[in-house]
């Protein structure tokens, strides 16, 4: 029955989304050019639309049972309802963050679905209190507006998204989740049908409909497959992630960096790093795609290493982002405190062993 429901939603999806783009530009959800997008005319967006709505045909198929199913069910339906909205009339910042913190109350509080406390790897817990709530409600809104950060070119998001979802749901079958497994392969079969039209050349861009519920989705998702309350099972999605998080938390940094605010719009993201070092737009997203494999893989073998093991391959992990993110100047130009670090210490060495 699940296989089944799978192809049906890709299926879906491919039907459905020639038509979501003629619903686009019926209703002006068209995104323009301007000096910060890579595209050159005016494209259709709202293809969130058809994901959604394969999504929700998968799940009126299967109709998984779990507890906080209806709950993510009702905020997912508020966060495509806030990206179609902002796919029509852009929506300002504030309105929009509004809509994501209804969503995620909705699965969090209504459905209970907050993180309490973590064990420490070595003893101990850090005990969330009343701050659990607030927590993972940070956690959700966070991933929702990671996802929606790396849409920047023509099959970036949804394929990456694509295989985060795949990498959840191989991860949560570890963990022995079928539910997060089940709507995790539903999403990830529903974008796969999407991305058909939106890898380069684009015929359709997915839109803040997209972004939201692909971000929401999969931050609820990470958060219920790997609720063991344990520091490992909690880093595990954090990895799964990288590429987004990465690119979010350096475009934090950047903006603090340059002295500019936090949400101001730029054009030094991961891809626009790597399109302005040469790579092709094709190439660019191919890279992206082999990065978040590469977290996958590693979140599969962080999960099943010991607790030494785990530590010193996140460190190392840590470590190689942080030269990654310096040679291609995410942060800025001159930004590279690490490999500067480094080269004062070739020297010593040097002198060392003369």
């Amino acid at each position: 029955m699940l296989y089944l429901t799978l192809i049906l939603c890709l299926l879906a999806s491919i039907l459905l989304t020639p038509l979501v783009k003629q619903l686009a530009f019926k209703i002006g959800a068209t995104d323009k050019p301007n000096q910060r997008k890579v595209h050159q005319k005016i494209m259709p967006r709202l293809g969130g639309l058809a994901i959604y709505l394969s999504f929700l045909i998968g799940i009126l198929i299967i109709q998984p049972i779990e507890e906080v199913h209806l709950p993510i069910v009702i905020g997912s339906a508020i966060i495509i309802l806030t990206g179609i909205v902002d796919d029509i009339k852009e929506l300002s910042p504030k309105i929009k963050l509004l809509g994501q913190i209804v969503a995620a109350f909705i699965v969090v509080v209504i459905g209970g679905m907050n993180v309490e406390f973590i064990n420490l790897p070595f003893g101990g817990k850090i005990d969330f209190g009343f701050l659990s709530i607030p927590f993972t409600m940070i956690w959700i809104i966070g991933i929702t507006n990671a996802i929606n950060l790396i849409d920047g070119l023509d099959g970036l998001a949804s394929g990456v998204s694509t295989i985060a979802l795949f990498s959840i749901a191989g991860m949560a079958a570890l963990f022995g989740n079928p539910y997060v497994v089940v709507i995790a392969l539903i999403v990830a079969f529903s974008t796969l049908g999407f991305l058909v039209f939106n890898f380069h050349p684009a015929k359709i861009f997915m839109g803040d409909s997209g972004a939201l519920f692909l971000g929401y989705i999969i931050a609820v998702l990470s958060i219920l497959g790997f609720k063991n309350v344990t520091f490992i099972s909690l880093v595990i999605p954090v990895i799964i992630l990288g590429v987004p998080i990465s690119d979010t938390f350096f475009a934090i940094i950047r903006r603090v960096v340059n002295k500019q605010s936090i949400s101001a719009p730029d054009k030094s993201h991961l891809h626009h790093c790597l399109l302005r070092i040469g790579y092709s737009h094709k190439q660019t997203v191919l890279l992206i795609y082999a990065m978040s494999a590469i977290f996958s893989l590693a979140a599969f073998i962080f999960s099943l290493s010991t607790v030494w093991g785990s530590l010193i391959m996140l460190f190392s992990m840590i470590i190689t982002i942080e030269i990654f993110v310096e040679k291609i100047g995410l942060v800025r130009e001159d930004y590279k405190p690490l490999l500067k670090f480094l080269k004062i210490l070739k020297p010593a060495h040097n002198r060392n062993k003369a």
